[in-house]
């Protein structure tokens, strides 16, 4: 079935056209460039922050920028969107502060915050889980008469959950306007795609709710940009939910607790790095003849900047406070969680 389902591209991996009309956006594509490199340099900002101990547990995103900033761009405010903890790329791009993400993997429970009047749910976890909050923030949206709709991020290995089938059988049943979409990097954690289901894409998946499901490659911005474009405008005039799978690849580890060489060839991501995302488009725009060197390199210096002083920012703010995590699951405390409580009180004041 993998023929009724391609791989949608616009720019090839050696940056030429893969499209016959010429009137592209420079001004957008330029910055498409420069948000995918600011997502970068604070993906590798982090990790090293992590190794220092200046923050927990990572998940970096390196490779995935494209897939995340094209489909972020196409989103107007008022609009939801539910990340998994992989994300950033996409947060920071509908707003997200990049001081809020670092707070975020300090575990500090304002990271979770987004700013005013933009609908950005905290990283979700539990896998899957995302899903069936989107179909019903976006069929509540409906139901008011508003035309908002709501994203859903989730990795091929959230295919495997129970709650990927039901929020697509949901939003197929109510026509909810929803995106459902699936950065496949072939990994979920040491698991490879092969392992995960006998499905030659995820995006044929669609079929079974009898919704529409597109495949595009995550590697190049512009597709993902046009593909969630559609995808976008047609749940909001009321034509329904959409999967969307963008085949991509990540560099990095499943997190900075994981060691990908247990599982993966590394040398695949050498090969991988020809078609990097950021490589693509800046091949494509030199084609052009419209990539700006000086724009480029002074965007560079004011990225950093703007990354050092937001972790100036976050390391100034007090320590997160350890009974955060017994504060906000219930209203009251459940005898197990009231329990747990009294003793990591006891260990911390021991």
């Amino acid at each position: 079935m993998d023929h009724d389902y391609p791989l949608l591209r616009m720019i090839q991996p050696d940056g030429s056209k893969a499209f016959a009309e010429d009137d592209y956006d420079v001004t957008l594509l330029l910055s498409f460039y420069k948000q995918m490199l600011r997502a970068r340099m604070f993906d590798r900002k982090a990790i090293n922050l992590q190794r220092q101990g200046r923050i927990g547990t990572y998940a970096p995103f390196e490779g995935q920028e494209a897939a995340q900033i094209g489909s972020a761009s196409a989103l107007q405010q008022g609009d939801w969107m539910f990340p998994t903890y992989r994300d950033h790329a996409a947060t920071m791009t509908y707003g997200h502060s990049l001081e809020t993400i670092f707070r975020y993997w300090k575990g500090r429970i304002d990271g979770c915050v987004p700013p005013a009047g933009l609908n950005i749910l905290p990283p979700s976890v539990p896998i899957a889980t995302q899903l069936l909050h989107a179909v019903g923030a976006s069929w509540a949206e409906r139901l008011k008469g508003q035309d908002r709709v709501a994203i859903a991020y989730f990795g091929d290995g959230a295919t495997s959950e129970g709650d990927f089938h039901e929020g697509l059988n949901f939003g197929s049943a109510f026509n909810t306007p929803t995106i459902f979409f699936c950065q496949n990097n072939h990994f979920a954690i040491s698991v490879p795609i092969h392992k995960q289901m006998k499905s030659r894409t995820i995006a044929q998946k669609a079929f079974a709710y009898d919704i529409e499901g597109i495949r595009v490659d995550g590697n190049d911005v512009l597709a993902v940009y046009k593909v969630m474009e559609y995808a976008v405008e047609k749940a909001r005039r009321g034509d329904g939910p959409t999967l969307i799978e963008a085949v991509t690849w990540r560099y990095g580890a499943h997190t900075t607790a994981d060691d990908p060489t247990k599982y993966r060839d590394q040398s695949i991501n050498e090969e991988r790095r020809d078609e990097d995302c950021l490589l693509r488009l800046e091949r494509f725009l030199r084609q052009e003849g419209v990539f700006d060197e000086q724009q480029i390199e002074d965007a560079t210096h004011e990225i950093a900047m703007e990354i050092d002083e937001a972790v100036e920012r976050f390391e100034r703010a007090e320590e997160p406070n350890p009974n955060d995590m017994f504060d906000h699951v219930f209203e009251d405390l459940t005898p197990s969680l009231r329990e747990q409580h009294q003793q990591f009180q006891k260990e911390v004041t021991s």
